[in-house]
């Protein structure tokens, strides 16, 4: 069986194991551009493992609800983890230490066959109960690699901006899939993201994180002049919302 990717817009995505487990990265499937998000998240009745890269709602999306209804664990860093727990109300039984850990500690999960890590990014982090309620803290944000057996090593970004240490993120392992935030405002833009895939060299670059908002300006049509511009061999796959891909 062949590993699926499907992209929900934003930063959120689901993988398909080729084992048959289900994973979510930053699943908010109700962001303004995904129009059949409701249904899908309606529709997911397995999900076994949530990652989230850090606090914010547009990355914690509809994590709390899924978490619920599914029993997925959640994978996050131990201090995100507390903050998901103990201010938006996921199941404590479901974010322990044997799915949860910190910057540059190897996580196997699902008998092996997902091995997770989670890696510096460059931004904030923070949980909010609603719009009215003040910022509780959710410890540093993070990208992750996710390493599934018989398939590939998929490394996303989370929000950051360039830097220069990203380029070690690949020095342990062969990134094939990279997940790269480029919008910009909020994130690095398209300069900044094809310097990271310079650093990185990834098989295969996703742009996420833009156009959600008009203030994400950052365009994949961009991205690839500047991959052009380093004379970058990545391949560039640009994927329509809620398209599903396999590798």
């Amino acid at each position: 069986m062949a590993t699926q990717i499907t992209w929900y817009g934003h930063a959120g995505f689901k993988i398909i194991t080729p084992a048959g487990n289900v994973l979510l990265i930053d699943p908010w499937l109700t962001n303004p551009k995904f129009d059949k998000g409701k249904d899908e998240l309606a529709s997911l009745k397995r999900v076994d493992l949530i990652f989230l890269t850090h606090g914010h709602g547009d990355h914690v999306g509809d994590a709390v609800e899924i978490g619920k209804r599914t029993g997925a664990k959640l994978s996050a860093t131990f201090d995100l983890a507390a903050a998901m727990t103990s201010v938006l109300g996921y199941p404590d039984k479901q974010a322990g230490n044997d799915t949860c850990g910190h910057m540059g500690g190897r996580i196997p999960l699902l008998d092996g066959d997902v091995t997770a890590e989670f890696v510096p990014a460059w931004h904030g982090s923070a949980v909010r109960k609603d719009d009215k309620s003040p910022p509780v803290y959710a410890g540093s944000p993070s990208g992750v690699v996710i390493t599934l057996k018989n398939g590939p090593t998929i490394y996303h970004t989370g929000d950051t901006c360039f830097f220069s240490d990203i380029a070690r993120v690949s020095d342990y392992r062969k990134i094939d899939i990279m997940m790269v935030c480029m919008g910009d405002h909020f994130t690095m833009g398209p300069v900044g993201a094809a310097d990271a895939v310079k650093a990185v060299h990834p098989r295969i670059v996703i742009p996420i994180h833009y156009g959600t908002f008009p203030l994400l300006t950052g365009t994949p049509e961009a991205l690839d002049a500047e991959l052009k511009k380093r004379d970058i061999k990545t391949e560039l796959r640009v994927l329509k919302i809620g398209e599903a891909i396999s590798f």
